[in-house]
């Protein structure tokens, strides 16, 4: 009887232990579901009508993401990335107000875990502080983006989005030759065959970007 318990408390101790990574993997692949219908929408979905109302639908779906795996950093960041896009695409009445909330939002998820996604939380609020108008208008600060996107670039040197923004950042500041180089390290970066939408979409603003520095 006790070498019977012992077989089964190991072998609920093994179910327990993958239930962990079932959830992570589950996780994984729902916010992939988010980013991919992200990347749909800003370079495959032409109108701005209809983009506004896909983008509110998977802000739905980000939203249900957030409450399925509450305490993880990848639903909450990939909701502000969503609620940020809707911020890109608002009316000037509403465009603060969604910015406000992406900076909450994903400010969030970089207090759960400023590693996530490579880095992808700091590098989405900096983001945000560069491109929004600073006081009195709006949150913007120039100083916390550089720290925000240089903290990104660490965590991932050699990324297509990192040296992208870095190097849109530069060039808001003036800076084309450094803007330049940024970018064209983001050229170099491995194209991902997982995220074929946006490695592609993403390259080609690259490439816009670059002929503004020459």
């Amino acid at each position: 009887m006790k070498l019977q318990m012992t077989r089964a408390a190991a072998v609920t101790a093994m179910v327990l232990a993958a239930v962990p990574a079932v959830v992570m993997a589950g996780a994984a692949e729902d916010v992939k579901s988010i980013n991919d219908g992200w990347a749909h929408i800003v370079y495959e979905v032409h109108g701005s009508s209809t983009q506004t109302k896909a983008l509110d639908a998977l802000a739905k779906q980000a939203a249900v993401l957030v409450a399925r795996y509450p305490g993880r950093a990848e639903p909450l960041l990939w909701q502000g990335i969503v609620t940020s896009e809707q911020a890109n695409r608002a009316n000037i009445f509403h465009k603060l107000g969604l910015a406000t909330r992406a900076r909450d939002i994903i400010s969030r998820a970089y207090a759960l875990d400023p590693h996530a996604a490579k880095g992808g939380a700091a590098m989405s609020l900096g983001v945000l502080y560069y491109k929004v108008p600073g006081s009195p208008i709006g949150f913007g600060d120039t100083d916390k983006a550089r720290k925000l996107l240089k903290e990104a670039l660490a965590q991932d040197p050699g990324g297509l989005d990192a040296n992208y923004f870095y190097g849109d950042f530069l060039l808001d500041q003036g800076d084309k030759a450094g803007a330049r180089a940024f970018l064209q390290k983001a050229l170099r970066a491995p194209h991902d065959g997982t995220r074929p939408v946006w490695d592609a979409g993403r390259r080609r603003e690259v490439q816009a970007l670059l002929a503004k520095t020459r």
